[in-house]
């Protein structure tokens, strides 16, 4: 037997192996792949039940992008998205349009928009946290404060 014939099953069984190892953990995943995460919704008694739902759902038919997460807390609506990569180089155009779109449609709503990976990967940890339950609504609040806060440290 040759070496290649001995290496090419190994690697083989080696990549089966990786890629099954997927557990359900979005956030492995986030930068790479296309997670489409459910809104979150941390406040009691939203206005409307659907709400971070529309605002997703209308985000996410813009072309220029491909994953759209958003997070609705007491104060503030962040809304975190990944522009597909030839787009990149009309980010400026494509937030103000974002921004202009949310401000026409949910006027007297704070939005804080993020095209910022870092940001977008703590948003799907959170959402992870509060599917498990190893976090209160307390703590996902204090969680979402935190997360604003490093987005407004970025701009």
């Amino acid at each position: 037997m040759n070496k290649k014939q001995i290496i090419w099953p190994i690697a083989l069984l080696v990549l089966i192996g990786c890629a099954n190892k997927e557990d359900g953990n979005d956030s492995k995943i986030a930068l790479m792949k296309k997670t489409d995460p459910p809104p979150i919704e941390l406040v009691d008694n939203p206005e409307t039940d659907s709400y971070g739902h529309a605002i997703k759902r209308e985000i996410s038919k813009m072309k220029e992008l491909y994953d759209v997460a958003v997070i609705q807390g007491k104060e503030e609506t962040l809304v975190v998205y990944k522009v597909k990569h030839l787009q990149r180089f009309h980010m400026k155009k494509i937030e103000k349009k974002m921004d202009q779109y949310l401000e026409d449609k949910y006027s007297g709503e704070d939005f804080i928009l993020s095209s910022d990976y870092k940001i977008f990967l703590e948003t799907i940890r959170l959402k992870e946290k509060l599917r498990r339950g190893s976090i209160s609504k307390k703590d996902a609040e204090k969680k979402f404060q935190e997360i604003v806060k490093l987005q407004k440290e970025k701009t």
